[in-house]
Order: structure tokens, then sequence, then C-alpha cells
């Protein structure tokens, strides 16, 4: 299967992200017939107040049900283009609490799976800049898998990346890929992303596809913060197959469930594990 995974460069504003990722998924379905599309973190709100995330988040449905703004934007995008929309991830509004979470879609406009991110990015990086995820969102609790052209897939967001536990987890599931969205800041990621990435998809002997957000966003306190992107597409043995240019634009590579097959036969490293 064809995948593509999107970077985007999004700002608090809704509406002007919903028609910036329409353009970009139009742009690499067109190209690159990919079956299934990937969005990054947060895409329909980055930046802003913390009023302004409440405002941009939405209550999901009930399965079947009719979604808000950004939900049913995925749902139609999936059905007009026929492909899968793993939605990156959205503001989910559940009661008083915002929760990080991600969407998967069939064809059919179906809605496969829910997943709410599990570790919440609350650190200070090395330019001295404190970012506190814990004070707007929650933390999910499940680990989530999701079937979809013929791939199981693990389910996982940004920060998760650093938790190897939880990918563990998902190759334990039996996974043949790994979606990570994400908004990585520039001071991290320029050290910690392509190797942590790497390391993920040759620990759990699974394809790891990245969406990111690139370049520049404002707080709601006027503070210009920087994502890092390099949105990429990384094998089984832990090379990069696809990486996006700077700015916005895609990544395209086919998913070779037999390749997986044959570095875990040669490799059993499930099978060897003695700790955890």
């Amino acid at each position: 299967m064809r995948l593509s995974v999107i970077q985007m460069s999004p700002g608090a504003d809704k509406a002007a992200n919903i028609a910036q990722a329409r353009g970009l998924i139009e742009a690499v379905v067109a190209a690159e017939k990919p079956g299934l599309v990937a969005l990054p973190e947060i895409w329909t709100c980055l930046g802003g107040s913390r009023a302004g995330k409440f405002a941009a988040a939405e209550t999901l449905p009930a399965p079947g049900g009719t979604g808000g703004e950004a939900y049913e934007f995925l749902r139609q995008v999936a059905v007009q283009k026929k492909i899968f929309v793993h939605g990156g991830s959205i503001g989910e509004l559940d009661g008083e609490k915002l929760y990080n979470t991600t969407l998967v879609f069939s064809p059919q406009g179906e809605e496969l799976a829910r997943y709410r991110k599990i570790h919440l990015f609350d650190i200070t990086t090395p330019d001295g800049q404190g970012y506190r995820e814990s004070a707007t969102y929650g933390a999910g609790d499940k680990v989530v898998t999701v079937e979809a052209a013929g791939l199981k897939i693990g389910l996982a967001i940004c920060y998760d990346l650093r938790f190897p536990e939880l990918f563990l987890a998902l190759r334990r599931e039996n996974v043949d890929l790994i979606m990570l969205p994400a908004a990585f800041t520039l001071q991290t990621g320029k050290d910690h992303w392509e190797v942590l990435i790497r390391a993920r998809a040759i620990e759990t002997q699974s394809w790891i596809a990245a969406p990111a957000c690139t370049g520049a966003y404002q707080e709601a306190n006027g503070e210009t913060r920087f994502t890092y992107g390099h949105a990429m597409i990384v094998d089984p043995w832990g090379h990069v197959v696809a990486r996006a240019s700077d700015g916005p634009g895609a990544a395209t590579a086919s998913i070779d469930t037999n390749f997986t097959a044959k570095v875990r036969a040669n490799m059993p490293v499930l099978a060897h594990r003695r700790l955890a």
C-alpha cells in the first residue's frame, strides 16, 4: 500500500488550517495516488490562547453520528478521494476536558479508530521555552490499533515517541505500521526526531510513518515558536525511505509487508526478550 504523510504549517486559525490540509491532500493524491494519507498532530489549532484551543476543539459523535467541521472534513475527504485518512490529531472536547486525539476513517467514511495521546509534553527545551501540554489537555490511557488496507496499524502521537514501552505494546499487538503524527519543537527535533523514529522502527521491526508540523506559529502572548518538520517514513530496518522537504508538502512510500516479515524472521527479537 502507498502511504503519504503530510507536512503542514498550521496556526491558530482553524478554517485556514482546514483549507491548507485540503490543498495538500488534493495535491498528493493527484501526484502519488496513495491509499492512505496522514495529517500531523493538532493541525486544526496550533498556538493561540487556551480559550482558542477550546473553541477549535470538537465534541466527537457516537459511531455513525455527525461531527464538527474538522471531523466531517476528514470523513468527506476519505469518501471523496476513496482513501483511508489518518487525521493526525485534533482537539477533542469531552465535557470540560480537552484531549489530543487521533481519528482514522475508511474510504466509505466509517470512523475506524480513536486514540487519545497518552504522554503529555510538559518539558523545558534547551532554549528555555516551557511547554505544559497538561495545562490544556488530559491524557489518554488506552493502546489502540486499527486495521486498514490489509495492514494492522498502531497509533501514537508526538511525545509518545520517547516512551518505548508504548511501542513495545504495539509490537506485541503484531502491528505492521505505527503512525506518529507530530508537532515536534525545533529545539528537540533537530537532535532527537530522526534518531528516535529510527530507533523505534528498529526496536519494533515496524514501519513508522510520521506526518509533521513545520515552521513558525504564534502563542497568545505574542511569542513565536517553531516546529521542526521533517515528516518521514521509516522502514523496519531503520532506513528513512521518504522525507518531506522544507515547508508544507508530503512524503510518500510503499509499505512492503514482505520486507517486514523477512526482517522479523531473520532477527526474532520479540521472541528473544527476557525483560519486560
